[in-house]
């Protein structure tokens, strides 16, 4: 019969557990430390294409002067020509350069987009998150009431409506209205998700120790809903860009400034398919389109944020 070796006085007695230490330390070893968020949106191969594409259009956008050949109003070229080296798209009908134009006009379209999307954002979410945190009370019956009241109201003919009888046109008041008539299915959501967040034990643990409601609702609750307020934002200014291009294709836009829904409005107005300025009417809207196929990638990206289960087939 074998004995099992005695360990001698000056050996560790903890020597006979070294092989399942190892194998906790490799264990402890293997556990990843949670992606950053960047990280998450960009290994969706979708949102990868979005937020390269968008990076191009907003360094377009920002360099527009150096990047445009001529100034978009300038109408001193020939009228009706084709494309050139001087003219790459050609010129309208007054002589003005078309990929000017079509330069410029991302700018428009990306400010609407972010201010738009964001003044949106930030109303959907007060109004979620209170109104949600209040469940049952008086605050949350008013504010559900008037939030079901602009989600039955047609948004489109309400924003034609009001800008079409402004005293005044301008990027500013399509962002307002954008804003303003935009937020209440956004706000329908948060409200949802926060009825099911205020009764966790963090939120528990925060009125115990004598936290505010403001502070319970922005400071812990809020930051668990991180996900859902981007691809709020995302969804908002998606819509935004759609609301200043149709607004501006349909003459309701400020003909001061150059947007690719007013190239639009000025081609149809010209007849610019009838004298084969089809680059006229065919370059806005493809960019446009562009644009907002690569806003719709990026919110594949976000989703992934909220539902850790589509990060496998990212």
């Amino acid at each position: 019969m074998t004995t099992s070796p005695v360990p001698t006085p000056g050996e560790d007695f903890m020597s006979a557990g070294e092989p399942g230490q190892e194998l906790a330390v490799e264990q402890v070893n293997d556990v990843e430390t949670p992606d950053q968020w960047w990280q998450v949106i960009w290994s969706s191969k979708k949102a990868r294409v979005g937020v390269i594409v968008l990076a191009v259009y907003v360094l377009v956008a920002i360099f527009a002067p150096l990047i445009a050949p001529h100034d978009p109003l300038d109408g001193s070229f020939e009228p009706l020509a084709g494309p050139s080296s001087t003219n790459w798209l050609g010129t309208t009908t007054s002589g003005q350069d078309i990929a000017s134009q079509l330069i410029y006009g991302s700018r428009i379209s990306l400010l609407v987009g972010l201010f738009g999307g964001l003044f949106a954002t930030v109303i959907a979410t007060v109004i979620g998150l209170i109104s949600g945190y209040a469940e049952g009370s008086l605050l949350d019956d008013g504010l559900s009431f008037i939030t079901n009241v602009f989600l039955v109201i047609p948004v489109f003919p309400l924003i034609i409506t009001l800008v079409a009888y402004s005293e005044v046109r301008g990027l500013w008041l399509i962002v307002g209205v954008v804003s303003i008539t935009s937020w209440a299915g956004a706000a329908r959501a948060k409200r949802s998700q926060i009825i099911t967040l205020r009764n966790r034990d963090f939120v528990t643990a925060a009125k115990f120790s004598g936290e505010g409601t403001w502070r319970i609702v922005f400071r812990e609750i809020m930051p668990n809903m991180s996900s859902l307020v981007l691809a709020s934002f995302v969804g908002a200014a998606t819509g935004a860009i759609a609301a200043e291009a149709g607004l501006a294709a349909l003459g309701l836009g400020d003909s001061r400034n150059v947007s690719w829904g007013t190239m639009l409005y000025q081609s149809n107005a010209q007849g610019a398919i009838a004298q084969g300025l089809w680059l006229w009417v065919f370059a806005p809207g493809l960019v446009l389109a562009i644009l907002m196929t690569a806003t719709t990638f990026i919110n594949f990206g976000v989703d992934l944020l909220s539902n850790p289960h589509l990060r496998e087939d990212a």
